[in-house]
């Protein structure tokens, strides 16, 4: 990675605010967004396409064995790029806070304002709003349909504060605030409803301490502490409850090594280590208990094609299939069929278009349609009807507010 490079500037932690007292603001267009020490690229896009006039796209889907397609649905009414997206109980999708402009000569600017997309209209409206603008916040689903949205940055400083979203009431409410302020960490909702928040990178350091979210109370509190510290790194439910947190870096390095929390115990607990040091990847939970480690950074800070599986009863990971493109920014969706979509993302020179479908039945990717727009740090998210919300993210050049659906 080129030092050079143009960047967006994390915000910086309360205790690093500049000798003038003014809080550090997000620079100008980048060609790689940095969280820390670890790239987010939002690259300059030359989108380009073959189009295969003899053959023909219908033929060309039937060699593919793939019939998936993405087609455009309502936009947003807010350009946006690392915001949140949660499925509610009733089969909306909740879009929270991100950065919008990031176009050339204009800055980025975090939102406090959340919408709504109602799959049945193709239409997102406006729902209430933070009481703080929040970008790399965590959004997590709680087991009474309503949604924590916790830390993340405001633009000028990371936050401990937290709020609900509370679906019917269109409104979000203060709750107690985390013990330590984060960002780009990971949040987990655990088999009893408490939410377990796990790891950080602030802009000047990263963290290896964990905390609990307890609805009933309304509050967070202290649990055990990574082995190591992590930022960018991923967290996956498994079928027995415990969470695996694969990955990420240290503030130096990118790493290969992962570990369990066990809820009954408040520990974490080392397990194998994955093949590839990766950060900023993707981890999807497979409906026979195994988690797809997929794409993201390696060692030397380069987007990758690789993949690998975590097979909880082993305790070990071991590689499958490649894709097509490495990537990194991408999205993971866990489609109602088993199989998983891989969308988008950067491949290190521009945003993708590009779409892959990994099959645990063959341990194999293969090519699905195209998005409509390249992006990457966008959102996805699966819906009642088995199609995917993919929203947001940046397109080579600014914050996007356009949405599109993908069709199995």
């Amino acid at each position: 990675m080129t030092e050079d490079a143009a960047q967006i500037p994390p915000p910086m932690n309360p205790a690093s605010t500049p000798d003038d007292g003014q809080p550090q603001s997000y620079g100008q267009l980048p060609s790689r967004i940095r969280i820390g020490r670890t790239p987010l690229y939002v690259g300059l896009a030359v989108v380009g396409f073959v189009a295969v006039i003899i053959l023909g796209p219908v033929f060309v889907a039937e060699l593919s064995g793939n019939h998936g397609s993405f087609s455009l649905t309502g936009s947003m009414a807010t350009a946006r790029v690392t915001q949140t997206a949660t499925a509610l109980l009733d089969g909306r999708v909740l879009v929270v806070g991100g950065a919008t402009g990031c176009a050339t000569g204009v800055s980025c600017r975090s939102v406090a304002s959340a919408e709504v997309y109602d799959p049945k209209t193709g239409k997102f409206s406006p729902t209430g709003s933070m009481a703080a603008a929040r970008t790399w916040a965590s959004a997590t689903r709680l087991l009474d349909g309503r949604v924590l949205i916790a830390g993340g940055s405001d633009g000028s400083a990371y936050l401990t504060s937290a709020e609900i979203y509370d679906p019917k009431t269109g409104k979000f409410s203060p709750t107690g605030s985390m013990t330590t302020t984060r960002g780009v960490h990971s949040a987990t909702l655990l088999a009893d409803g408490r939410v377990l928040i796990a790891g950080s990178d602030d802009g000047s350091k990263v963290l290896d301490s964990a905390e609990l979210y307890d609805p009933t109370t309304g509050t967070f509190s202290p649990t055990g502490s990574m082995t190591v510290a992590r930022g960018s790194g991923t967290a996956t439910l498994l079928s027995d409850g415990r969470v695996l947190i694969a990955g990420g870096h240290n503030g130096a390095t990118v790493l290969s090594s992962a570990e369990l929390y066990a809820p009954k115990t408040g520990k974490f607990s080392p397990t194998g280590s994955m093949t590839v040091a990766r950060a900023n990847h993707t981890a999807t939970a497979l409906s026979d208990g195994r988690v797809l480690i997929a794409a993201g950074d390696d060692a030397t800070l380069n987007p990758v094609a690789s993949a690998e599986l975590y097979d909880p009863k082993t305790g070990t990971f071991s590689q499958t299939g490649a894709m097509a493109d490495a990537r990194v920014n991408h999205t993971a969706t866990a489609l109602s069929d088993g199989r998983v979509l891989i969308a988008a993302g950067y491949d290190g020179s521009a945003e993708l278009a590009s779409a892959e479908i990994y099959d645990p039945g063959t341990n194999m990717f293969s090519p699905t349609g195209s998005l409509v727009t390249a992006r990457g740090v966008h959102t996805a998210t699966l819906l009642p009807d088995g199609r995917v919300l993919l929203a947001g993210g940046f397109g080579g050049s600014e914050a996007l507010a356009s949405a599109e659906l993908y069709q199995p």
